[in-house]
């Protein structure tokens, strides 16, 4: 199938100026790519979560119509967003000229070779791109995955959290050492989706757990616990210190240059701490201690830690 040519960098189309970029991926010959025998997409985050699409036809529409192949009812999508092309060698992506553009593994496209494992945002909804040998264990594998690691941020979900703390405060307790857990939230987030958006609030999301993840050590735990609050669990880490820590994580956040389709979001968090030093509480009194710690941030101002 031939290749739609990049388009004329001087056209002013409406898509055009909703994104910010388009980047055009280099092709390569049809002939020299493995045969596309077995694929699918799987939903990691959205509606139907965890849902598969095989792409045995050789081709799919995804939009917001009826009409669809694959229909996602969304504002954020076009009636006719994109198509999955698949030319029996290989596996396409096609941008149909919708508004808000198509993205792969969080570049905009307008047509992209699929490698196992890309991910493929349309609105709010993101694809995993899965192939090989055996495409059921393949899934099957991936459906595990998502008990554990939240679609959209890719760190931690909630049900992960609450099962991992449970085993830490046992440990703590089991060889008497300290253990701090740290909840923060993003201030003003309503106003940040009411502002700009939700494709905005999702990129914001998104950023902002890459961002705090580059202070997380191997032996911490970093969370997504739902909406725009995340947690932190610090094993070994006494009240002073992880208060020392929440901190730092506050100021990065807020010197972070939050930017989406070229307009700047200012973002900042408001953290609260709670530690185990001498006492053994269970999971569900450490979380609350954490949980009116941080209301008390808020309520003081936000953007601040309280301990």
């Amino acid at each position: 199938m031939a290749r739609i040519p990049p388009r004329d960098p001087n056209d002013t189309s409406e898509s055009d100026h909703v994104r910010a970029k388009t980047v055009v991926t280099s092709i390569s010959r049809i002939t020299d790519r493995p045969a596309a025998k077995e694929a699918c997409l799987v939903v990691i985050y959205g509606s139907e979560l965890g849902k598969k699409y095989n792409l045995n036809s050789s081709s799919l529409v995804i939009g917001r119509s009826s009409k669809c192949d694959i229909q996602i009812d969304q504002e954020s999508i076009s009636r006719n967003h994109s198509k999955i092309v698949n030319t029996g060698k290989s596996i396409l992506v096609r941008d149909l000229g919708s508004t808000n553009g198509t993205y792969v593994n969080d570049e905009p496209i307008d047509e992209y070779v699929l490698r196992d494992g890309d991910l493929i945002k349309i609105g709010r909804t993101i694809f995993k791109f899965l192939t090989g040998g055996n495409i059921e264990n393949a899934y099957h594998e991936e459906i595990y995955r998502l008990t554990t690691i939240d679609g959209l941020t890719q760190i931690y979900n909630k049900r992960y959290f609450l099962e991992t703390i449970e085993r830490e405060i046992a440990r703590s307790q089991r060889y008497r050492r300290s253990l701090s857990l740290v909840m923060f939230d993003i201030d003003n987030f309503k106003k940040i989706n009411d502002s700009y958006g939700h494709l905005a609030g999702d990129y914001v999301l998104k950023h902002l757990a890459s961002t705090v993840k580059t202070k997380i050590r191997r032996e911490d735990l970093f969370a997504r616990y739902g909406g725009e609050e995340f947690a932190i669990v610090l094993p070994e880490i006494d009240g002073p210190n992880s208060k020392a820590f929440a901190e730092k994580v506050r100021q990065l956040v807020e010197k972070q240059d939050f930017r989406f389709e070229n307009t700047r979001i200012q973002v900042t968090i408001s953290m609260g701490v709670g530690s185990i030093d001498d006492e053994h509480p269970d999971a569900a009194t450490l979380i609350k201690q954490a949980d009116e710690f941080l209301y008390e941030a808020k309520s003081a101002g936000r953007n601040r830690v309280c301990a």
